[in-house]
């Protein structure tokens, strides 16, 4: 499993935009397993784990980072790189999905 953290300094705005969109045009990703995002003082953060880092690069490239470029014109993306924070999963239970690592 592949967990991390990304914070982004961008309005809160930009995470409802894109977050919508994505649910509108791709639905879930493949790999995914948790996502949650939430307002911070100067922006947002996204909590995440997937099952691999691999699913993670495919879906930020082949999805979300396009999606981003479109619906941001021409403001270039936020870059999350500097602020993004990995983590190891110890354990991970989703009881409706009926998940549990």
């Amino acid at each position: 499993m592949y967990g991390l953290i990304s914070t982004i300094t961008a309005p809160v705005e930009m995470y409802d935009a894109v977050h919508g969109e994505i649910l509108t045009r791709f639905g879930a990703f493949d790999g995914l397993l948790v996502h949650i995002g939430r307002a911070t003082t100067d922006g947002f953060q996204v909590v995440e784990v997937w099952e691999s880092k691999e699913h993670y690069n495919r879906a930020n490239t082949d999805h979300v980072f396009p999606l981003m470029r479109e619906l941001g014109g021409d403001q270039p993306p936020p870059s999350t790189e500097p602020a993004t924070e990995t983590f190891d999963v110890r354990g991970l239970e989703i009881p409706n999905g009926n998940i549990m690592i």
